[in-house]
């Protein structure tokens, strides 16, 4: 069993490399792709980054119909196996359509929304499938952070990867749509050579397809709204994600308009690059010394720090590396958390509902990426056109004094008060603590036992009307 655990975890966590340079690629590359790649005029591109904002809001409502698919699937591969497999083929072909020069007008926001939502849906599929073999390998909380904290390291080493090579690589190549188009063919090759570890190297714990119960839209919509840690902690996520997302989107124009230096944009990603993976590296190891109540603090604290430094740290590259380190060694210990939160909200489901639905359970986080992206897409279009970065054609070369501080208003002040809001609500509402979580373990263990008749109903008759339980009220103390 240990060494399948330990094969679960490399096999798994191999397989981020690859999503995450795919998904990387689009998510931080794509308004500059729009706008001084292609130099769409000034009319569509705001159309198109307004459609990017819509698409995204509407698809991230779809992923919970996702997961309901996905955890009605019967097959012999498991639930998940095949939607990795699907979804992973579809969203590349969708991908490539999003990095071609389609033409301009009309006919180019057409394609190119068409094109995004069928990618961004078809990519959900793979998304949501490949995250929720995470709570289907192990119930064990300190094999989840293991498993957890690898995945993201090797998350990191492929999204670094773009970070760091795309605006070098294709600026030595000419930075034309045709590099871009070659650029993008790479990284969708590497992205599905990447699925052959999971789809190939993972067992996960899944009972036989005839032994499986349906799930309908009507239980999908109990298990969300129901699962009450589950919808704390998706707003907890949401809006850190959009404080996030909303930072790392503008680091390319801070370097270029603010800092006055694109061509440094590569070194300050890879900074941050080796600054998360040491964070998530030494991440195990930290877990053991602090709960995760007290890590959040920590992580939120050396977040804030870095934001106040950012903020006045345009004259100097040793400042701006300096809260860059804070920033991202806080993010990476977020993210990770978040990650654990919703998988145990998995098993709080379970044992408050009396149903397990691992991938309606985890479309969350595809939605909660979504939303993020969304919004964070918005502000910085409308970041852009304000502070007069984007005034027609093409792009300007400079911008003024009051240009600079909407740009570090946008990139660091409104994104702060989000993540500050995601903490609040995480201390104010979230209570699956380690002792909570190892009892709802033993109650569930009762209940599956077939020679424990009596504990559903047991169970069931503890949870009142507020959604809270005997245990909750006991546990919440101590938490």
């Amino acid at each position: 069993m240990k060494s399948q655990n330990e094969r679960n975890r490399v096999f798994f966590g191999l397989g981020t490399i690859g999503r995450d340079m795919f998904y990387s690629f689009e998510a931080n590359t794509i308004l500059y792709f729009l706008s001084d790649v292609l130099s769409l005029p000034l009319w569509v591109f705001a159309a198109v980054s307004m459609t990017l904002s819509v698409l995204r809001i509407l698809d991230a409502l779809n992923d919970p119909i996702t997961g309901l698919v996905i955890d009605n699937i019967r097959s012999p591969w498991g639930k998940f196996k095949p939607a990795i497999l699907a979804g992973g083929v579809l969203s590349t072909v969708f991908f490539l359509m999003l990095f071609g020069n389609i033409g301009r007008g009309w006919g180019f926001i057409v394609v190119f929304a068409v094109s995004y939502l069928l990618w961004d849906i078809t990519f959900g599929v793979n998304d949501i499938g490949y995250w929720t073999l995470l709570p289907a390998m192990t119930q064990d909380q300190a094999q989840r952070e293991r498993c957890g904290a690898f995945a993201r390291i090797c998350a990191n080493v492929g999204m670094y990867i773009v970070m760091v090579a795309w605006e070098p690589v294709t600026s030595a190549l000419g930075n034309t749509p045709k590099v871009w188009f070659c650029c993008a063919a790479v990284i969708a090759a590497v992205y599905l050579l990447g699925l052959l570890f999971p789809l190939l190297g993972v067992k996960e714990k899944r009972a036989a397809p005839e032994q499986q119960e349906a799930t309908t839209l009507k239980q999908m919509w109990r298990a969300l709204a129901g699962n009450d840690q589950l919808m704390w902690t998706t707003l907890a996520m949401g809006l850190f994600m959009v404080g996030y997302c909303t930072t790392t989107g503008f680091a390319i124009y801070y370097m270029k308009y603010v800092f006055g230096d694109q061509g440094l944009y590569a070194v300050l990603v890879a900074v941050v690059g080796v600054t998360q993976l040491a964070a998530l590296a030494v991440y195990p190891a930290v877990a053991r010394h602090f709960n995760r109540r007290r890590l959040y603090t920590l992580a939120t604290g050396l977040v804030v720090a870095g934001y106040v430094v950012f903020f006045f740290a345009e004259f100097s590259l040793v400042l701006i590396v300096l809260a860059a380190v804070l920033v991202f060694i806080g993010q990476a210990f977020i993210q990770t958390l978040m990650l654990m939160f919703l998988a145990d909200t998995v098993e709080y489901g379970q044992w408050k509902l009396k149903k397990r639905n691992e991938s309606v359970t985890f479309s969350i986080q595809p939605l909660v990426n979504k939303i993020g992206g969304a919004l964070s897409t918005g502000f910085i279009s409308l970041t852009l056109m304000l502070s007069g970065i984007k005034t027609g054609e093409q792009t300007a070369d400079v911008i003024g004094s009051g240009g600079k501080l909407i740009v570090k208003l946008a990139m660091f002040v409104i994104p702060l008060l989000f993540i500050i809001a995601g903490y609040v609500i995480y201390r104010k509402k979230y209570k699956i603590s380690v002792e909570f979580y190892r009892s709802m373990l033993a109650e569930l263990e009762k209940t599956e036992s077939p020679h424990s008749e009596a504990a559903p109903a047991d169970a069931a008759k503890q949870i009142g009307t507020d959604g809270r339980t005997d245990m909750d009220r006991n546990m919440a103390v101590r938490h």
